[in-house]
């Protein structure tokens, strides 16, 4: 009897930590942005992507996925256009980092690998006021280059102060 209240005792805490858990982390937003060619405005590729859009979720990022599918990335969203600085924070694979100034011109690129076992990561910088990351050489694969336009819908171009 009494093993029986311990174990309806632990399975409700588990039912409330889970809760809790599910209420404050639940799933990732997600949208799907165009990236367009800068000249000619012909599409280049779109992408299936998680959208982060707080302190929290742009701290941590990447560093929780084990990998990227080939269309898929994420979208940091910050309140305001200036200079961000990016790095691997346990990160477990290589990215491309793609700034995007608030009009949607793409304006800094970086191939981001690994840094080597035991160093830490460079900061790599751009300006904008997106910063999509995608899989490791995804935009060399399609033709995506700094001055071509990245199409975000409405409802994700506005974040938390």
């Amino acid at each position: 009897m009494r093993n029986r209240a311990w174990l309806a005792l632990l399975l409700a805490l588990v039912a409330v930590i889970g809760g809790a858990v599910l209420f404050l982390g639940g799933p990732a937003e997600q949208t799907t942005v165009t990236f367009v060619d800068g000249e000619n405005g012909s599409e280049l590729a779109t992408v299936d992507v998680n959208v982060s859009d707080s302190y929290d979720e742009r701290y941590t990022g990447l560093s929780n996925h084990d990998s990227l599918g080939a269309d898929e990335g994420m979208l940091f969203v910050h309140p305001r256009e200036a200079t961000h600085g990016y790095v691997m924070r346990d990160m477990a694979f290589p990215i491309d980092m793609v700034f995007v100034a608030e009009n949607g011109t793409v304006t800094t690129i970086h191939h981001a690998e690994l840094p080597p076992e035991g160093e830490d990561s460079p900061t790599y910088e751009g300006y904008g006021k997106y910063v999509v990351e995608l899989p490791y050489e995804y935009t060399t694969d399609h033709g995506i280059e700094v001055g071509d336009r990245v199409e975000i819908p409405e409802e994700h171009r506005k974040t938390e102060v």
